[in-house]
């Protein structure tokens, strides 16, 4: 594959300091970061500037072998069938923390439980709300925060679905708040669990084993919970990701009890100290996703990138041709995208953009820059003044290399483009080619002053 160990855990693989300091040096002050003495230049000689907007634009789909997806900004959950990109499911495995040690809660003889609820607060969705068959089981294999998990990672859980029977089937509502007693609520996702294992839970804290004397003990005698759906055969546009803020006070395990006659409740918490991941399955086998992949010339017609899966290529090789002693004053790209408004599968507002650097390896670096969505031309605008003057200017950046430093150059004149965020979304987006039958294009167009 092209691009191996990009992304660690949030997003892109990000520049040294050093880089990412040179990077937005260079777009605060364009005037003196270049080696080709740009104060010479008169203020008002951008008048009498090069405009070239006839560059030859290669551009292609490559697919992400190896995405981590471990302590990652959002959960995800769900499954859809993009009639496009082809069926996607993702399911959740996390670890649960003690909301307080060692708790009491009292007589287990007279408690009375009213219900067990993971409760999961929602960001956002992509597809439609058609309901879900939610399943829950409990890990048998352990989880580290310092471990590293990939999309395809497969944690032991047990087979029982734990989820309390005639609950399995719930239709998402990320648009409507909860009520919980006399508190409303932001929106999340309630699944009902079988009350047996809340009081086996209960029951461990009277044994005098020390599983509630910390949360390292606690992880030995229950090692978190895998949150999953089993949806079956989907039509083509059915179905949904969601996406769950799991960092959120609401997203957690709560037992509700009452004691002697009083409402009670305990929290396990799932948290940034949790380790967690996403599993996530995306399938194009079969799909014109597939084919642009196996075969990049097809993208001269359309390509694409998905989050989780593929990154679209903008390849420009007459940014080398270009002046070397000549000043950047715009350098902007314009990418149309095949798209009708209030369509459910949306492009996103914003992509991140990354390179590559001949540092000797083939990591992906992060720009200090994103393309922005214009939903009036329909298209992603990305400033590229600062990426177009590093290349003429030769600029070099100084990045950590197997623990070594190297002041390395601009490799190639590709960037690579992916949904904002690549390893917690499943956003995908349909770019016009320079052969698309569609009526926008694909143009870059730059502006210079040569002295």
């Amino acid at each position: 594959m092209m691009i191996n160990n990009s992304e660690k855990w949030r997003m892109f693989c990000k520049l040294s300091a050093s880089f990412v300091f040179t990077l937005i040096f260079l777009v605060a002050c364009k005037k003196k970061d270049t080696s080709i003495g740009a104060k010479s230049i008169d203020p008002n000689s951008v008048l009498n500037s090069t405009q070239v907007d006839t560059f030859k634009l290669n551009t292609y789909t490559v697919e992400e072998d190896s995405v981590i997806t471990s302590s990652a900004i959002y959960g995800l959950l769900g499954s859809y069938i993009d009639p496009v990109f082809g069926p996607c499911d993702a399911s959740i495995y996390t670890q649960l923390r003690l909301a307080n040690a060692k708790p009491d809660f009292g007589d287990l003889n007279t408690i009375v439980i009213d219900s067990f609820i993971l409760g999961l607060e929602y960001t956002n969705y992509y597809g439609d709300l058609s309901s879900q068959n939610f399943v829950v089981n409990r890990l048998t294999g352990d989880l580290n925060i310092d471990s590293t998990y990939y999309s395809f990672t497969e944690t032991a859980h047990a087979s029982t679905n734990l989820i309390l029977a005639g609950h399995e089937v719930l239709t998402p509502k990320p648009n409507t708040d909860v009520v919980i007693g006399a508190d409303t609520v932001k929106p999340q996702l309630r699944i009902y669990l079988d009350t047996n294992l809340a009081r086996e839970l209960m029951i461990e804290s009277t044994t005098g084993f020390p599983t509630y004397d910390s949360n390292e003990e606690f992880l030995k005698y229950f090692k978190g919970l895998r949150v999953a759906v089993n949806n079956g055969i989907q039509q083509s546009g059915e179905g949904t990701i969601m996406s769950f803020n799991l960092d959120a006070p609401l997203s957690k395990l709560t037992i509700y009890y009452r004691l002697a006659g009083v409402a009670k409740k305990y929290d396990f918490l799932i948290n940034s100290a949790c380790s967690n991941y996403n599993k996530v399955n995306i399938d194009n086998t079969g799909t014109v996703v597939e084919s642009l992949i196996n075969s990049p010339v097809l993208g001269k017609s359309k390509f694409f990138a998905q989050a989780g899966k593929s990154r679209a290529v903008v390849d420009m090789p007459g940014l080398k041709n270009l002046p070397k002693n000549s000043v950047i004053h715009e350098a902007t790209l314009r990418l149309p995208i095949a798209y009708q408004t209030g369509y459910k599968y949306s492009p996103g507002e914003e992509v991140s953009i990354a390179i590559k650097l001949e540092d000797k390896t083939d990591k992906l670096y992060g720009l200090q820059v994103k393309g922005i969505y214009n939903s009036f031309s329909k298209e992603f605008e990305v400033d590229l003044r600062a990426y177009v003057q590093a290349i003429t200017s030769a600029q070099t950046y100084t990045v950590d290399v197997d623990g070594g430093v190297l002041n390395a150059l601009i490799k190639g004149t590709e960037i690579y483009i992916t949904p904002l965020l690549f390893n917690t979304a499943v956003d995908r987006i349909e770019f016009n080619g320079l052969n698309t039958t569609n009526k926008n294009k694909p143009k870059l167009v730059v502006k210079y002053t040569k002295f």
